[in-house]
């Protein structure tokens, strides 16, 4: 490796990528080059034009194959992605692909992934709600109502369903695709946390003080030791290493209980980094081997956020012909 790194940001479109790129050319001792699949990207004009490339879906076919050849031609030392298709992309294929990759392993990802998978490796934490695959002996389970029931992967809300009561909850179809969890009727937050090898570095909880239309347009930071704990607890039981999202919902009782983790960058990264926390440099120097701080300290901060454009020559655009 050269004594400058050249590192592959892609997802350049979305809040995460966009924060990611601009957080790493802050540093002296990098050379970011930014990719997605759609020339109007706007974190692709954050970079010179000539370390700007067009990739394809991460759920086409030739995604890894696309990936692995631009790795080779830009010389790529470290791979950073952002988007959760791309990570089901590369899972398993990693070895095809002539790069570090920043962010977690194999086995992590199988059980981030997967809720069903990850509600029993959290289930020792007492951080992860009753959960159960929608079959009949899930269905039968003496469920105290609502129940939620959710696709075993996918992120969001997507396919989510309240199930107010018994009767509807047994006429569904059974299908072991999706599970039956009890429901979590508090607040919801994200919190992002960094763990290296010897531990946890940071966690810091964030609460969606304002959304529009999904997106979150307004947001704090919080200061919260069950909400860190949670989190912690959470992604060292899914065996995290590295940068995670960790989605959380208080219970009847107010107890922050786990709802999933995204084992990534969030959307949340710009307002992460201002509180203290630089996790896309963090997660860089981890990737590399490099010594971490055994804590940062992060302090709490709110945001709003605005449209920025970022305005070019319009024979700049990627592929807009």
């Amino acid at each position: 490796m050269s004594a400058r790194i050249r590192v592959l940001v892609t997802g350049a479109g979305g809040p995460a990528g966009v924060a990611a790129i601009r957080s790493l050319l802050r540093r002296d001792d990098v050379d970011v080059v930014a990719a997605d699949m759609d020339g109007w990207a706007s974190g692709l004009y954050l970079v010179d034009a000539d370390a700007r490339r067009l990739v394809p879906a991460g759920a086409a076919e030739g995604f890894v194959p696309a990936l692995a050849a631009l790795v080779d031609a830009d010389r790529i030392d470290v791979v950073a992605l952002t988007v959760d298709a791309e990570l089901r992309a590369v899972r398993g294929r990693r070895d095809e692909v002539a790069a570090t990759f920043l962010g977690v392993d194999d086995a992590a990802l199988d059980v981030c992934l997967d809720k069903w998978h990850l509600a029993q490796a959290c289930a020792d934490t007492g951080r992860a709600p009753e959960t159960a695959l929608l079959d009949d002996a899930g269905v039968g389970r003496d469920w105290a109502f609502p129940v939620v029931v959710k696709p075993r992967e996918g992120a969001g809300s997507r396919g989510v369903e309240i199930v107010a009561t018994r009767a509807v909850l047994e006429s569904m179809p059974r299908d072991e695709g999706r599970i039956v969890q009890a429901h979590l009727p508090g607040d919801e937050f994200s919190v992002d946390v960094l763990v290296g090898p010897s531990g946890p570095v940071v966690a810091v909880p964030r609460l969606r003080a304002r959304v529009d239309s999904g997106v979150a347009v307004a947001g704090r930071t919080v200061r919260d030791p069950d909400l860190e704990d949670a989190a912690i607890a959470c992604a060292r039981a899914a065996g995290i290493v590295g940068v995670a999202n960790v989605q959380l919902r208080r219970d009847a009782v107010g107890r922050a209980m786990l709802l999933e983790i995204n084992p990534r960058f969030s959307g949340g990264l710009p307002l992460v980094i201002a509180a203290g926390a630089d996790l896309p440099s963090l997660a860089l120097d981890l990737a590399l081997g490099r010594p971490l701080p055994e804590r940062v300290d992060v302090k709490e901060v709110a945001s709003v956020r605005y449209l920025e454009d970022v305005v070019v020559p319009v024979d700049a655009i990627l592929g807009a012909g």
